[in-house]
């Protein structure tokens, strides 16, 4: 055979299947949901490790549905926003709408079966009208965002923050309207709070919700287009996409999702206080988003990356949880932050990370003694009560980290000056 018929790695003879193999198999290694996967099995290793108490190996079942209901229970409203993110936009409300919801939940079954909700036997029907009332209150509250937003012109932050403290006052003025000048509304009845709470019944819930956004975000004309005014929303006008309808949309299923997480969360605490219930939820919920992919810039962002930032977050608290024991829900909110900052600067920008200059500069080499003392400081908070706990280990970690930043300030000064 002559020489110009011979197969080679660019034809497309069966050598181009074997030469593409790498390719394919670097870029899903290289997906945000890849690195998910492997940073949650390093956490998972790193808690079997350190926990003290072995959790992990001695109670393996209950530790996973421990795990599952926090990831679910935070993957509806997280789902939500992811949604909202992808679309450009952001919410600040999704906490105080679970409480809402919680709260016309509660009161719709107190007012429809008065009866019944104080001899805590609620009839189903009632049940199924409360839910259909609440859902229609996600509806009106990602009505009222959109609204904001598109016709009276504020910027999604604005919006979202105005009715995050809103609709939390409105709650707990409807908790006093409803029940006399009482602070909360109590859940009565045991086995219907039981049959709401179940794990098992809530996740297959949480799967068929995940699988509709999942579909609707990457299967459909509407998807696309959500991606592309997250994009560029001014070049998606011009393409002709309906902006503001695409913007209710991601609103309401946003407000709807955190109106599911509402009912639960009733069942699940027991009662409906508006005042403190899911309170910075909504935090955790853009931290969930914006580890497993969302760029908070818009048009980035997956479905599955988003239940895998959830998995993830939630096991992370875990295992703070397990190794720090108690007073370790005091630190959740830092911990949060150190994993957001962690997930988008190695995540998303992958290599770029990596040769991105941290600490080459005067600001950089001022950080150092800052993020020092914060890792001291964090050593005594967190292992304190420990009995192998000395005064000069936080004294080491902070000396240690001084140095590993120093070190990596002066590489990096090396590498810009030549």
């Amino acid at each position: 055979m002559p020489n110009s018929q011979l197969p080679t790695p660019n034809s497309q003879g069966p050598l181009s299947v074997t030469a593409d193999r790498p390719g394919i198999l670097r870029r899903c290694l290289g997906s945000v949901e890849a690195k998910l996967i492997l940073a949650w099995l390093a956490v998972v290793v790193g808690t079997i490790a350190l926990d003290p108490g072995q959790t992990y190996l001695n109670s393996p079942g209950s530790t996973a549905e421990l795990i599952i209901r926090n990831t679910v229970f935070l993957g509806f409203f997280a789902l939500g926003s992811a949604v909202i993110i992808i679309s450009g936009g952001i919410d600040l409300s999704s906490g105080s709408v679970i409480a809402l919801s919680a709260t016309v939940f509660s009161s719709l079954l107190m007012l429809i079966d008065p009866e019944g909700f104080r001899a805590g036997e609620i009839q189903s029907s009632v049940v199924w009208v409360a839910i259909a009332g609440t859902i229609l209150a996600g509806v009106m509250v990602g009505t009222l965002n959109a609204w904001l937003i598109t016709s009276v012109g504020l910027p999604p932050f604005i919006a979202t923050l105005a009715t995050m403290v809103g609709l939390r006052s409105f709650g707990r003025g409807l908790i006093l309207a409803v029940t006399g000048n009482r602070s909360q509304i109590d859940f009565t009845d045991l086995h219907l709070r039981d049959s709401l709470k179940d794990v098992t019944s809530v996740s297959i819930v949480f799967l068929i919700f995940a699988a509709i956004i999942w579909f609707l975000m990457s299967r459909t004309v509407i998807g696309r287009h959500l991606h592309a005014m997250g994009g560029n929303e001014t070049a998606a006008k011009l393409s002709g996409v309906r902006t503001d309808r695409l913007k209710w949309l991601a609103y309401v299923i946003g407000a709807v999702s955190a109106s599911m997480v509402g009912i639960v969360y009733f069942a699940d605490q027991g009662s409906a206080k508006p005042d403190v219930l899911a309170r910075g939820y909504e935090l955790n919920a853009i931290a969930a988003a914006v580890i497993g992919g969302c760029a908070l810039t818009g048009g980035v962002g997956t479905i599955p990356g988003t239940i895998l930032g959830c998995l993830f977050l939630r096991t992370v608290i875990d295992a703070v949880n397990k190794i720090v024991g108690t007073g370790a829900d005091v630190y959740e909110g830092m911990i949060v932050g150190i994993v957001v900052v962690l997930a988008v600067t190695f995540s998303q920008r992958g290599t770029i990370a990596i040769r991105r200059q941290y600490f080459g500069s005067v600001i950089g080499w001022a950080a150092v003694p800052v993020l020092s003392l914060i890792a001291g400081l964090s050593f005594v908070l967190f292992f304190r009560e420990k009995p192998w706990f000395a005064p000069v280990y936080p004294i080491v970690v902070g000396l240690a980290v001084a140095a590993a930043l120093s070190i990596r300030g002066f590489i990096e000064t090396q590498r810009a000056s030549k």
